[in-house]
C-alpha cells in the first residue's frame, strides 16, 4: 500500500521520464507489491462513422498491437531503469478508442488455505463453465468483489494513509532534542 503521495511522485516521475511523443496522455499508474501498470491514450484509428463492430474492434486491435511493436524499445528502456529505482516490475497498456489493452502484466501467485466450503464455490465455478481452474476462479471471486466494493475500499485506503500519516508524525521521526545549556553531556 503506497500512500496518495508516493502515487503522486510515481506518476510524476513516469510523466518527466516518459518520451514526449509516446503518449497523447499518461492516463493511469496503479502500483502494488510486485508491480507498476503505465496506461497511456493514443489514437483511435479513422474509421467511418458507420463502420461495422467487427471492423471497429479489429482496428482498434491492431493499432494497439502497431504501437506496442514500434515503442517497444523506447519503454522497455523506461522500464528497466523504473524497475531499478522502485524495485517493481513494469507493465505497460494503451487505451485507444474507449478500449483498454494491456499488453503485459505480471500474474503473482497469491498462496492461501481454503476450508472445504470455500472450495466448493471455486469448483462450482469449474463445473459452471465460469472458469478452467480453481485459480481462475479464485481470480474470478476477486474481480467480482472489486467490482461491487469500490467505494469500501477507496475509504479502506484513505484511512490506512491517515494512519500512515499520523506514524510519521511520531516520536521516532523527530530529532533527539538538543541537551540544555544546565545539563551535562
Amino acid at each position: 500500500m503506497i500512500t496518495n503521495e508516493q502515487r503522486e511522485k510515481l506518476r510524476g516521475w513516469f510523466a518527466g521520464r516518459l518520451p514526449d511523443d509516446l503518449f497523447e496522455e499518461l492516463t493511469e499508474i496503479t502500483v502494488d507489491r510486485e508491480e507498476i501498470t503505465v496506461i497511456g491514450r493514443i489514437p483511435a484509428p479513422r474509421l467511418a462513422e458507420d463502420a461495422p463492430a467487427a471492423e471497429r474492434d479489429a482496428a482498434l486491435e491492431s493499432r494497439a498491437q502497431e504501437f506496442r511493436e514500434r515503442t517497444r524499445e523506447d519503454r522497455m528502456a523506461v522500464a528497466r531503469e523504473a524497475q531499478h529505482r522502485f524495485g517493481r516490475k513494469v507493465s505497460w497498456g494503451v487505451e485507444c478508442g474507449g478500449r483498454q489493452t494491456l499488453f503485459t502484466h505480471v500474474a503473482a501467485p497469491v498462496m492461501t488455505r481454503l476450508r472445504q466450503p470455500e472450495r466448493q464455490v471455486l469448483d462450482t465455478l469449474i463445473a459452471g463453465g465460469v472458469a478452467r481452474s480453481r485459480s481462475d476462479a479464485l481470480a474470478w471471486c476477486v474481480r467480482l468483489v472489486q467490482r461491487h466494493t469500490d467505494d469500501w475500499l477507496t475509504e479502506l485506503r484513505e484511512s490506512l494513509e491517515h494512519v500512515q500519516r499520523v506514524r510519521a508524525q511520531g516520536p521516532d521521526t523527530e530529532p533527539d532534542p538538543a541537551p540544555r545549556a544546565d545539563e551535562e553531556e
